[in-house]
């Protein structure tokens, strides 16, 4: 028995596949940013001696990697799901 589902039964199913696609590029672009702006911070911050400002940019760092991973692995994720299911 194969299960598979049905992603043309709904109107519009393909513009939501282009938006989300696109969303998922915006937010890797922006993560990969957020990471570089954030690095950079870090290491002048840790240089100079801003215990404070290292500490947030260090923050923004493990965000960026997070959302950046999240973001990677969610289409990973749903289609493993999807095979998954296939084989139930």
């Amino acid at each position: 028995m194969n299960v598979f589902p049905d992603f043309e039964g709904l109107g519009g199913i393909g513009d939501l596949r282009a938006v989300i696609g696109a969303l998922l590029t915006f937010v890797l672009i922006v993560a990969v940013l957020m990471l570089i702006v954030s690095a950079i911070v870090w290491a002048i911050a840790a240089a100079n001696g801003n215990h404070a400002m290292a500490g947030k940019a260090r923050t923004g760092v493990l965000v960026a990697v997070g959302t950046a991973a999240l973001a990677g692995c969610g289409v990973a994720w749903m289609n493993w799901l999807i095979a998954l299911g296939d084989q139930l």
